[in-house]
């Protein structure tokens, strides 16, 4: 029954996430919201290891998600759910958008998308700081902020920006600094 349930719910991340793996975040805090298959800070490590694992970040997280709550069974259906959608809809679409490429309504669909998807993922950025920075993780920030976390954040933000070095070694280097500083 869990599996079913699960290849529902990704099947339905899988034909509205529009945007790539980090829109498919709002549909995954409300999963662990609605269904309780992982807390808030356990999809906020399906995060960190999604995105320091090769391969699409969305299908990693279906598959960490699906593993965590059924295992292998639960990894192999959330995955399959997740990717289903997408890939019927491309094989549809890539037909329909070179017929209709230069037609306004389809121009003007995707201007109003872009702005609704990066919406919706900047939301679920700051409901990832919050988590980050929290050194109560059940409160969040208004449990008051853990100062090395604010402090490795202050340092992270900027150096993203000016360094522009491979997104690895960011997460290399904090992985580092959370086993120097968590001693």
């Amino acid at each position: 029954m869990i599996c079913l349930l699960l290849f529902w719910e990704f099947f339905k991340i899988g034909l509205f996430t529009f945007g790539g793996g980090l829109a498919a975040l709002p549909f995954l805090f409300d999963l662990s919201l609605r269904y309780g298959w992982f807390s808030q800070q356990e999809l906020a490590d399906m995060i960190a290891i999604a995105e320091s694992t090769p391969g699409p970040l969305a299908i990693n997280m279906a598959t960490y998600a699906g593993y965590h709550t059924a295992g292998i069974p639960g990894s192999l259906v959330a995955s399959l759910a997740m990717v289903l959608p997408p890939l019927t809809l491309s094989l549809l679409l890539c037909r329909l958008l070179r017929r209709y490429a230069d037609t306004s309504w389809l121009e003007r669909s995707f201007w109003g998308l872009r702005p609704a998807v990066a919406g919706l993922i900047a939301a679920v950025c700051c409901s990832l700081i919050d988590l980050a920075l929290a050194a109560d993780l059940e409160s969040g920030l208004a449990g008051g902020a853990d100062p090395l976390a604010v402090l490795l954040f202050i340092l992270f933000l900027p150096a993203v920006f000016r360094l522009k070095k491979h997104p690895i070694l960011f997460i290399a280097v904090g992985a580092l600094c959370g086993m120097i500083l968590q001693l």
